[in-house]
């Protein structure tokens, strides 16, 4: 079993980190201190540990990758969570985006379509530190209906359209942030809902993500 430690070390990493990330233009500063707090070379293998403070993605199992720091922070930045908003996150992933929300006082309902990630993530003993998180096995695209409405839900897969029945899932005056695209390159899309059921859209930039995918995996 691996031992984690978070030293002086990795502290100081993760300081330059929330520099440069202030430099890239991230100001919420909860969204800063969670990252600055995060210990994200726990959610990599120990392979990764020299370069888990890097400003980029890395692979973690079944082809998937644990986010940019900057993609995490930028997500996380335009979902504009407040302590106890109920947040619905499709694709659990390393849980490192689930935890930055958690950090922020976020109720989080996470869903993985990866059966080798669920179980990891409940196996992970540092998780046990976030109560607050819930873990759900299934597909995405469903959404967690019985646990509607959520105040925000974060999409963190390229999504091939927007998924209609987690709009319907969010609050009147709920917000969407989601990578909307099929091709290398998605546009990041933030969707406010209307009290007539429908939407706002607000344009962001564009990044690279891998395919939001429906079903779920290795049942």
């Amino acid at each position: 079993m691996r031992r984690f430690e978070d030293t002086y070390r990795h502290k100081g990493l993760r300081k330059k980190l929330v520099d440069l990330l202030k430099e890239k233009g991230i100001t919420d500063e909860r969204v800063l201190d969670a990252i600055l707090h995060l210990p994200r070379h726990y959610f990599l293998d120990s392979a990764f540990d020299e370069k888990a403070y890097e400003d980029k993605a890395f692979p973690i199992a079944v082809g998937q990758t644990i986010s940019q720091p900057y993609t995490v922070a930028y997500q996380s930045q335009l979902l504009e969570v407040k302590p106890f908003d109920k947040v619905l996150e499709i694709g659990t992933g390393s849980a490192y985006q689930a935890c930055v929300l958690a950090e922020m006082g976020a109720q989080v309902y996470t869903i993985e379509r990866q059966k080798a990630l669920f179980d990891h993530n409940k196996q992970f003993s540092y998780l046990k530190k976030y109560p607050n998180i819930k873990f759900f096995y299934g597909d995405g695209f469903e959404g967690l209906p019985t646990y509607a409405p959520f105040d925000k839900v974060i999409i963190t897969a390229a999504a091939p359209f927007i998924p209609e029945k987690l709009v319907a899932q969010l609050k009147t005056g709920g917000k969407m942030v989601i990578p909307l695209g099929e091709g290398a390159v998605q546009r990041m899309l933030r969707l406010t809902k209307k009290s007539d059921g429908g939407y706002t859209e607000e344009l962001f930039d564009n990044f690279s993500f891998v395919p939001m995918l429906g079903g779920r995996e290795g049942s």
